[in-house]
């Protein structure tokens, strides 16, 4: 089948799995049902596009289909944002209780860390390598600090900590959303001046310069478009880590192109299917005894296993 064709149909199936997850056991309640469920719709594929879209442009620049995002210590950063409020001010501190302080709070001080990360490395000359080498030392460090913040925290407050390691579509702020939409849109329009590269950037740095593309600045604009995008979904509904692997992955293996134009578009209907139908799930047969992200990242992380034993193998 044509790649059109495939785009078509996962399109078809994402908007029947929408469809059945709004109007599923709706009774005749309309006006309380449907705009909450629509709420949640939104948040779901804001999170999703946006976590697609950064994962196929990150694993393109770095030529690795088992690296995402993630990796430079975003997630880890959040967690420790997160604990780090809550152990100093309380739960009871309007920068918890208020969704809309967090969420600035959380999206400016990750993209602070993003763009002195990206500075103080790009400055130096070192390479993209370099870069997530010191990605993972930090995300491991931002780890250990809230964990041990964690250890000494109330254990009542504990909870409300323990709430933000997972990722809720549950009672997303509309402000937020909305907001969150905006900021989503714009970064996104903004890499699509930089897509044109894409297909040559997944050929390697030597032959993307060979080819004429400015490689390190462009490199430097989607490592921001990406930080971006992590940060914006991230602090909309928690951290969701193999989601990204999964979706950019399952995409390659569909499409089997190297044309991002239908890569990106396919990722991201992915990700919309993936997280719909696992809300589904979550809701209508384990009846919120679980969350979402529990699921994606069992899934993700038995692929990623996979991933790693094929590549051992070829």
């Amino acid at each position: 089948m044509h790649p059109k064709g495939k785009i078509a149909a996962l399109a078809a199936f994402a908007l029947l799995l929408i469809a059945a997850f709004v109007f599923y056991k709706s009774g005749t309640n309309w006006d309380y049902v449907l705009p909450r469920r629509l709420v949640k719709i939104a948040a779901i594929a804001l999170t999703g596009a946006a976590i697609a879209f950064a994962t196929m442009v990150f694993q393109t620049i770095t030529n690795n289909r088992i690296l995402t995002p993630s990796i430079i210590g975003l997630d880890s950063l959040y967690m420790l944002i997160q604990t780090f409020i809550i152990f100093v001010f309380g739960s009871m501190s309007p920068m918890v209780i208020n969704k809309s302080v967090n969420f600035f709070i959380t999206v400016g001080l990750m993209m602070i860390f993003a763009a002195l990360l990206y500075k103080v490395l790009f400055k130096e000359g070192r390479n993209l390598f370099f870069l997530l080498l010191v990605g993972i030392i930090f995300g491991t460090f931002f780890g250990s600090i809230s964990t041990f913040l964690q250890v000494l925290i109330d254990p009542n407050e504990f909870l409300i900590v323990q709430d933000r390691m997972f990722a809720s579509f549950n009672n997303v702020n509309t402000d937020i959303l909305a907001l969150a939409f905006a900021l989503t849109a714009l970064t996104i329009l903004y890499a699509m001046r930089y897509a044109k590269y894409l297909d040559v950037l997944s050929l390697g740095r030597d032959h993307a310069i060979g080819l004429g593309v400015p490689y390190d600045r462009t490199v430097r604009r989607l490592l921001i478009v990406v930080a971006v995008l992590i940060a914006i979904s991230t602090a909309l509904v928690g951290p969701i880590t193999f989601l990204g692997l999964l979706v950019a992955n399952v995409a390659h293996e569909l499409f089997r192109t190297y044309r991002h134009s239908y890569l990106l578009t396919g990722s991201v209907l992915i990700s919309v299917i993936a997280l719909v139908g696992g809300q589904f799930v979550v809701e209508r047969v384990f009846t919120f005894s679980t969350t979402l992200s529990v699921i994606i990242n069992f899934i993700g992380g038995v692929y990623f296993l996979y991933l790693l034993l094929r590549e051992s193998k070829a």
